[in-house]
């Protein structure tokens, strides 16, 4: 273990600065909590921005990603998000690839223990990772580093001194823990020790500040905890909220299939931004666009009194996180499609095709065998909801037949679509 561990640490020693480094101090503690759900604490963070403005050193900011699976959605990029803001006023980011912590897996909110993945799993998941983070991030000023540089040489005296710091009963106040532990669900050794590791990632960069969400809340603190026990002057944590999916209610997730992924097709991507709820649009520029704060102030404005039509907004989110992902070529194309569909009541451009047997079927039996719907029971909602046209008809009888020919056109919801071919 290279950290030396000591609980002495230096008082803050007051800063004075000059009334135009006031204001940026204000400025950037504005830019920081544009969004945040909390801040802990906020007079270590508004100290370390005073120290920063007045030395110009940049502050040393965290997050760490475990490479569970090869993608990431716009859920995971609220935090990037927020980074690059900081970024942008000049800060320094470690990004650090959870390839030791990842092979064990974060416990937080799960009812059971994960599977851990191999070296292997990781390290391929990573690759993808690092390419789609840097999409958000400013390369220039994000240093990309790997846990198990640190973690995987300790000795296993190092791990025993690292366990010491915590008790049994610390650990059963997080929450899934506690609730594992009363259901009489296992909780394994090993998983107590993710929140050490998480933690002693900040002891070994001197983290200053620790990005997550509001679920990494036990985490992040953990980080302070470590650090204090180091003799390190503690981090602060910034939890950012999650975001809700394309439902409107739970937690965007790809299990739950409201996600909208940051490499999806674009036309894909701009849809499914034009589907989001109304209500949440707000809260989707809050923690996604890249607009300053005044002009948030004035989207959000429109929004609450009806002048800005959240259509319009959509609209513009959709340009902004299209370009940002996929460039600005992707998201005029998408654009032109989009408002040919839905606003010229016409067809989109390249339409997937399917060979067929012509002839009659049952819509349903049909909708299936072209992929527009997997079961009878979702081709039958489908119907029942309106949303099942052919050839732009919209047909409402479950019994209903069609006749495919070469060039019919069936249409599933807003998206999806195919073209017969004989």
């Amino acid at each position: 273990m290279t950290q030396d561990r000591t609980t002495a640490q230096p008082a803050p020693q007051e800063i004075s600065l000059n009334a135009a480094q006031e204001r940026e101090v204000e400025r950037q503690l504005e830019v920081i909590q544009r969004g945040t759900a909390e801040i802990v604490p906020i007079e270590d963070l508004v100290h370390k921005l005073r120290r920063s403005v007045a030395t110009g050193q940049p502050l040393r900011l965290k997050l760490g990603m475990d490479p569970s699976s090869p993608d990431i959605h716009l859920g995971h990029t609220v935090v990037l998000q927020k980074i690059r803001q900081l970024q942008d006023l000049g800060h320094i980011c470690h990004l650090i690839i959870g390839d030791f912590t990842g092979r064990i897996g974060d416990p937080t909110g799960k009812s059971e223990t994960r599977r851990q993945l191999t070296a292997e799993e990781v390290h391929e998941n990573a690759r993808t990772y690092v390419q789609q983070v840097l999409k958000v991030l400013h390369p220039d000023r994000t240093e990309i580093v790997r846990n198990a540089d640190w973690l995987a040489p300790l000795t296993f005296s190092d791990v025993v001194r690292l366990a010491s710091v915590l008790t049994v009963a610390r650990m059963l106040e997080r929450e899934d823990f506690q609730k594992r532990f009363q259901e009489n669900r296992p909780i394994h050794i090993h998983e107590f020790f993710y929140p050490l590791m998480q933690a002693y990632d900040s002891v070994h960069l001197h983290t200053d500040i620790e990005f997550g969400g509001t679920d990494q809340k036990f985490n992040l603190l953990m980080g302070r905890t470590l650090q204090k026990e180091f003799g390190q002057e503690p981090q602060v944590a910034v939890m950012m909220p999650i975001l809700e999916g394309l439902d409107g209610v739970q937690k965007m997730s790809k299990s739950l299939g409201n996600y909208i992924g940051i490499d999806e097709p674009p036309k894909e991507m701009w849809g499914k931004v034009m589907s989001i709820p109304d209500d949440l649009m707000p809260k989707y520029f809050e923690l996604l666009s890249g607009v300053s704060v005044e002009e948030l102030r004035h989207i959000q404005a429109g929004l609450r009194d009806g002048s800005l039509h959240p259509r319009d907004a959509k609209m513009r989110l959709a340009k902004e996180l299209v370009t940002r992902f996929l460039g600005a070529e992707a998201a005029a194309e998408a654009e032109t499609n989009w408002k040919a569909v839905f606003q010229q009541g016409g067809l989109p451009q390249d339409i997937p095709e399917v060979r067929i047997q012509p002839g009659p079927r049952w819509l349903v039996k049909a909708l299936v065998e072209l992929g527009l719907a997997t079961s009878n029971s979702e081709a039958r909602r489908a119907i029942e909801q309106g949303g099942v046209r052919v050839n732009g008809e919209r047909v409402a009888d479950v019994n209903a037949e069609v006749d495919l020919r070469d060039g019919t056109v069936l249409q599933v919801g807003k998206r999806r679509f195919v073209r017969c071919r004989a």
